[in-house]
């Protein structure tokens, strides 16, 4: 059998292959609540074969949200919502997994189909944004304001409230976002960073509210299963974060009980020079494994089975994450499985198209 399709354990969860389905909004919710677009959505890659489905970008407030059209969970109608979709990925033999998040400066903008643009105070569907330090995001982009203590702690309580209607709701996984120029992130990096007190300056302090996160997420999720986070593991601007810095929060998140980081990369400044192609990102992956000793999923114009079994085989990561490939087709998996020669179980109702 390819390590492709070869089972992933983590804690004392067992995924039935390595490929992750990556969170990918979907503006599609009204006030947070899931809508049957989402059903079908998420539904669909667990029947097609894909062995981690994780949801979008789930704000753990309101104001969190990236847009007024993203999933919620700061209340229990948000919960209900989330519940049968969970049942059916379970039903179909995918872990449903939950990615829990907080937009900082970069929240409160139109769909992308509306021109993706932010969407001011006082604007329909617009609302104030906040950051570690008063610093917008792009021009054009309305400044966030810096985040008081009493603020920082309230974000903290609201991962670990999210985490436990997460629970509630089924889900047996739980990601905390801490890439792409979220809120995480912009205290992470010393470009979004400027703060003077105990959350800004030298590394452990710009790592200390991610930390804090990630530990009220781990003591909120049962011991037997896993806690995920992914980052991005270089802003690709001189003086941002970077590799080194990444391998040493990786580390750190390890010691926190958190059990896979997956490695993303940029989202925190709009003029950074991406070298964007085939596996770019996999030897961040690669890296984490190797210097942090923490399992590690790969992401990134990763699109074609033997390329995702490379991975895997050159001990660059322990999982695949698959993104807008998976939004072409729903059933890579499946087809997947047929290339490298494994014998995988199809839904019954699919069986005659084998």
């Amino acid at each position: 059998m390819s390590l492709l399709f070869t089972p992933l354990v983590l804690r004392k969860l067992e995924i039935r292959n390595r490929i992750f389905m990556a969170p990918m909004c979907q503006y599609s919710a009204t006030d947070g609540v899931a809508s049957p677009w989402h059903m079908v959505h998420y539904g669909a890659r667990a029947t097609g074969g894909a062995g981690l489905v994780i949801t979008e970008a789930v704000g753990v407030t309101a104001e969190g949200r990236i847009s007024a059209h993203d999933l919620g969970l700061w209340n229990d109608a948000q919960l209900q919502a989330l519940k049968p979709i969970v049942a059916f990925i379970r039903q179909e033999g995918a872990v449903p997994a939950i990615q829990l998040a907080h937009a900082g400066r970069k929240a409160s903008v139109a769909a992308p189909w509306d021109g993706n643009q932010p969407r001011p105070p006082g604007e329909p569907m617009g609302w104030p944004t906040i950051a570690p330090s008063a610093l917008a995001f792009a021009p054009g982009h309305p400044v966030p304001r810096a985040m008081s203590e009493a603020e920082i702690d309230a974000v903290v309580a609201a991962f670990e409230a999210a985490a436990k209607r997460a629970l509630a709701a089924g889900f047996l996984v739980a990601q905390i976002h801490m890439a792409h120029g979220y809120l995480l992130h912009e205290f992470l990096s010393p470009l979004s960073n400027r703060r003077s007190d105990d959350y800004g300056g030298p590394l452990a302090n710009r790592m200390r509210l991610p930390l804090r996160v990630a530990k009220a997420v781990r003591d909120a999720w049962p011991a037997e299963w896993p806690v995920m986070v992914r980052i991005s593991a270089t802003d690709w601007v001189e003086g941002g974060w970077d590799l080194e810095q990444s391998v040493a929060l990786a580390q750190a998140l390890k010691e926190a009980g958190i059990d896979m980081i997956d490695c993303s990369s940029g989202g925190n400044v709009p003029d950074a020079k991406i070298p964007v192609g085939p596996g770019f990102q996999t030897p961040f992956a690669a890296a984490l494994r190797a210097r942090a000793h923490i399992p590690t999923s790969a992401v990134g114009m990763i699109t074609e089975p033997s390329q995702a079994e490379h991975v895997l085989r050159t001990g660059q990561a322990d999982a695949i994450s698959l993104g807008r490939e998976l939004l072409r087709d729903p059933s890579w998996p499946l087809r997947a499985a047929r290339v490298l020669g494994d014998k995988i179980a199809w839904p019954k109702q699919y069986e005659r198209a084998r």
